[in-house]
C-alpha cells in the first residue's frame, strides 16, 4: 500500500510562510495523483491543492490561490506545500492524501495522518 507521512506543521504569526511536506512510499505511489486537504475544527475537510507527479497543471481551491503553491520533488518522493501570507483562517490539520486525480477529488484512496498548521493573529 502507498504510505503518506506529513511534516512541517507548527504554530506561526499571520503573515508567515510555512513549508508542509508529504513524503509518499510504497510500491505504487507514483501512478496515484496527489492534493492537500485540510480540516479546521468544526468544519469539513476541504481541498486545498493537488498536483500529479510529474508536475502538470497544479491547481488550488480559490481560499489559497495566489499564496500557496504545492510542487513536486522526484528525488525525495515528496509533495510539498509552500504557504505564503498566512492568515488566522488556514489554521487547520493538513492532510496529505493519493487518488485517481480526477478535478472534484472526491475519491481518495489514501490518506496521511495530517500535520497542524496553527496561524495566531
Amino acid at each position: 500500500q502507498v504510505q503518506l507521512v506529513e511534516s512541517g506543521g507548527g504554530l506561526v504569526q499571520a503573515g508567515d510562510s510555512l513549508r508542509l511536506s508529504c513524503a509518499a512510499s510504497g510500491r505504487t505511489f507514483s501512478s496515484y495523483a496527489m492534493a492537500w486537504f485540510r480540516q479546521a475544527p468544526g468544519k469539513e475537510r476541504e481541498f486545498v491543492a493537488a498536483i500529479t507527479w510529474s508536475g502538470v497543471k497544479p491547481y488550488y481551491a480559490d481560499s489559497v490561490k495566489g499564496r500557496f503553491t504545492i510542487s513536486i520533488n522526484n528525488a525525495k518522493n515528496t509533495v510539498d506545500l509552500q504557504m505564503n501570507s498566512l492568515k488566522p483562517e488556514d489554521t487547520a490539520v493538513y492532510y496529505c492524501a493519493a487518488g485517481p486525480g480526477d478535478m472534484s477529488w472526491s475519491e481518495v484512496d489514501y490518506w496521511g495522518q495530517g500535520t497542524q498548521v496553527t496561524v495566531s493573529s
